[in-house]
């Protein structure tokens, strides 16, 4: 696979060296929105996902353009039937199968000045895109996001969701927990002026993940900012199997790697968390196998964070599912460590992305 041209210098968490004047533009006249998605076998999901994007109270003209990277669940069907009675949906093929190719031909498709970001596994809540274009056109800023909220229906997507939940399994970044305005690193999907996202040139379809980490990283550089807004919140449904997130966990480290290489100003300490721990608890199995002393230390602290973590689900929702936590937060930090620190890059049709990181 060949390496991006993208830009690679270090880059603040508010704009480049050279920030662009912010573009006040006056909400008289609300601006055209596009919703452009990118799925694959989405067919439990994208009925209500369509349904919460065409309920909008936006009062603008609205269209969604949805790119399929070859479902085979039934997906393709049931957009094929809403598009057959819904004027403003358009569906394409992604034949790369992975997110940023898609969402880059759904751009290409469309026509509005804004450009929503939703996948299929998403459901905005009924003000989202009214709320995310004022914040957009009044702070003049390139991108606005929010709160990524996740739901769960069964015992592992409700335990996933729990997790999600804790800083100390998933990070601080701000779009997972904060609850105060202002510019960002990274947020959820992403709200985005279409000029700003055309003049860096949209997503970069070579990586499988990490799409919209990256993409943001590259708005900043050009001197944009990045927004993010607690009050845009929106339910994610992670995924329904143990198995299932192991394999997403290996792909964030692996595709975080990647995209780092390229990008090495990107960095975020909290990103080096799960490979440090990965390393640490190699390196008090392999103490332990030899002989030293105090090498359990490690592995005792961090079943006393999983335990911990566990019985404070349990105390505050009495759920059988917490039960599947000491499963989850392993699997969320070593997946996660081991794809970052030894698994090789590889290309696959791969969807749907479904958090920044």
């Amino acid at each position: 696979m060949a390496e991006s041209n993208l830009p690679k210098s270090h880059l603040s968490i508010g704009a480049g060296r050279h920030p662009v004047q912010p573009r006040r533009v006056s909400l008289s006249v609300l601006p055209f929105v596009s919703v452009v998605m990118a799925v694959r076998d989405e067919a439990a999901y994208i009925e209500a996902t369509l349904r919460a994007i065409f309920d909008q109270d936006y009062a603008g003209d609205l269209e969604v353009v949805v790119a399929d990277g070859g479902s085979t669940d039934g997906t393709l069907d049931i957009l094929e039937e809403w598009a057959s009675k819904e004027r403003r949906l358009t569906v394409i093929n992604n034949p790369e199968g992975v997110v940023g190719a898609g969402l880059n031909r759904a751009i290409e498709m469309s026509t509005g000045e804004v450009l929503v970001r939703c996948d299929g596994h998403a459901e905005l809540p009924l003000d989202y895109v009214g709320r995310a274009v004022r914040t957009l056109r009044q702070t003049g800023v390139a991108n606005v996001g929010g709160r990524q909220l996740p739901v769960g229906n069964s015992p592992a997507q409700k335990a996933i969701a729990a997790a999600m939940g804790y800083q100390m399994v998933v990070g601080n970044a701000r779009f997972r927990r904060s609850k105060r305005a202002g510019p960002a690193d990274t947020v959820y999907l992403g709200v985005f002026e279409r000029e700003a996202l055309d003049r860096v040139g949209g997503f970069d379809p070579g990586l499988v993940r990490n799409q919209d980490y990256e993409l943001n990283y590259r708005l900043r550089k050009a001197g944009e900012v990045v927004w993010f807004d607690p009050g845009l919140s929106v339910n994610y449904r992670p995924r329904s199997g143990l198995r299932a997130l192991w394999r997403q966990y290996l792909d964030y480290g692996r595709w975080k790697r990647k995209m780092l290489a390229g990008n090495p100003g990107a960095l975020a300490i909290r990103q080096l968390a799960a490979p440090a721990l990965t390393l640490g608890l190699a390196g008090s199995i392999i103490g332990g196998l030899a002989g030293r002393a105090g090498w359990w230390i490690l592995p005792a602290l961090y079943g006393a964070l999983v335990v911990g973590i566990t019985l404070t689900e349990l105390i505050k929702r009495p759920d059988p599912a917490a039960l599947l936590l000491p499963a989850v937060i392993p699997i969320i930090h070593l997946g996660w460590g081991i794809g970052f620190l030894f698994l090789p890059v590889r290309r696959r049709r791969t969807l749907p992305e479904e958090g920044p990181g």
